[in-house]
């Protein structure tokens, strides 16, 4: 099945270098391109792509207020969003997770984890590099005062490493590796993690993970 793909980017000449990575792939499909925020969450609603990636600066509206109106909490059918980021000059990468994107890329992570992220988004998982993970979720744990959420039943010890690995930007196959078990394990660990904790995704349960200070536990 073909992956379809809406690119968010005021830069033209970034816009036609991903849709050249993402169209060499024979199961991506690029079906829209918009210059500016608005533009891509009208077509977003009218095109109802597999996954958006969506540049985190934009002009009329930013990532963080495309991936609310298009994944954010309230959102009868959202979609899945993947942000574009620099990072070190993106301070506010924090705010799109709380808007529902579902993964973060910097734009020099090269194709291969371009490619990886929008699979992954595509299955409803998570992709953020371990580098972004690390350094956004130690900065959440430094700045953010936050509602912190409880679990409805007690991770079990099994649970707690798992999510300590994602808190570390593993993916599920390094955790796989790590812990000794199946993937198809992880996969389960991750979402019985994810319906106790009352979360939509993995970058969630990691920054649940640093704020409730799981991490500062290892």
């Amino acid at each position: 099945m073909t992956i379809t793909v809406l690119l968010a980017d005021d830069q033209a000449m970034v816009r036609r270098g991903l849709r050249l990575i993402l169209e060499d792939q024979p199961d991506i499909t690029v079906v829209g391109e918009a210059a500016d925020g608005a533009e891509a969450v009208a077509l977003a609603r009218r095109l109802c792509p597999d996954v958006c990636l969506v540049d985190i600066r934009m002009p009329r509206l930013d990532g963080i207020e495309v991936a609310r109106a298009l994944a954010g909490p309230g959102v009868a059918n959202p979609l899945r969003v993947v942000m574009v980021t620099t990072f070190d000059l993106d301070e506010y990468v924090y705010g799109a997770l709380r808007g529902g994107a579902l993964g973060f890329v910097l734009k020099d992570a090269g194709p291969g984890l371009l490619v990886e992220a929008v699979r992954a988004a595509n299955a409803g998982d998570a992709l953020v590099s371990p580098s972004i993970t690390l350094r956004l979720l130690r900065h959440i744990t430094a700045t953010e005062r936050t509602t912190l959420t409880h679990a409805t039943k007690p991770l079990s010890e099994r649970e707690t490493e798992v999510v300590r690995a994602i808190g570390r930007g593993r993916t599920n196959r390094e955790i796989a590796a790590e812990l000794f078990i199946s993937l198809s394990t992880v996969k389960s660990h991750v979402s019985g993690i994810q319906n106790k904790l009352g979360l939509r995704n993995r970058v969630e349960v990691a920054a649940w993970a640093w704020e409730n200070q799981i991490m500062r536990r290892t």
